[in-house]
């Protein structure tokens, strides 16, 4: 497993959230930086690689600068559907030397951007219908260059103490307002293994808990 990034690395990405009224946002970023165990997972998986990256789902950000400050190098475009999550990423990127970083505004049900190469979908699956998660597993995996990878973290639906600390969690970020939508339907490891299977990726699944009491997986589909 990669190494996560030394705390210096960690505050240059924090400490892009500078203004007064992102004070709250440059807490986040530093504490989730520290906690979650995605971020050096994603990595470890690109590591080695040139192909540009699509982050549905971006948030702020976060991923994109955590790439960048591990080295690398190829285009990233975030895509997400929160004009203020969007507005912040963007901001960030201004007041940074990051270079060939792009983010914008989109619904993923709508359309992706152009960006071939890898993708990645951190934590909405479960703000989707079955037939959403399904059609977009499909679309984005058309997106998915030969070499490059689809990575997934999720989490799974099982009859786990995890799965329900999970939802809590999930409907604990709606009320306050992190998430705009509301957990809708938890996808099965069998989705992957069908949808993405069957678009000719090899797909493996395995857990991603870190130290985290959430039900989290790690789904990695690769284009051979």
């Amino acid at each position: 497993m990669t190494a996560p990034l030394p705390s210096k690395s960690l505050w240059r990405i924090a400490c892009l959230c500078t203004l007064r009224s992102r004070r709250w946002e440059r807490c986040y970023t530093i504490m989730k930086l520290r906690s979650d165990p995605v971020y050096a997972a994603v990595t470890q998986e690109l590591a080695g690689s040139t192909l540009p990256v699509l982050d549905i789902g971006c948030g702020i950000g976060l991923l994109a600068f955590y790439l960048r400050e591990s080295g690398y190098a190829a285009p990233i475009v975030g895509f997400d559907y929160d004009p203020k999550k969007i507005a912040c990423a963007q901001s960030m990127v201004a007041r940074s030397d990051y270079g060939g970083l792009g983010f914008m505004t989109g619904d993923a049900r709508q359309g992706l951007p152009e960006c071939n190469g890898h993708a990645v979908i951190l934590d909405i699956l479960q703000f989707f219908t079955l037939a959403e998660q399904t059609a977009l597993l499909s679309t984005v995996a058309a997106h998915v260059s030969p070499g490059g990878k689809l990575i997934i973290r999720t989490c799974l639906r099982d009859d786990s103490r995890r799965f329900r600390i999970t939802v809590a969690g999930d409907w604990l970020a709606k009320l306050t307002f992190w998430m705009k939508g509301s957990p809708v339907c938890y996808p099965t490891r069998e989705l992957f293994e069908t949808v993405l299977g069957g678009a000719g990726l090899k797909v493996r699944v395995q857990p991603l808990w870190g130290g985290t009491p959430f039900n989290n997986h790690l789904i990695v589909a690769e284009r051979a």
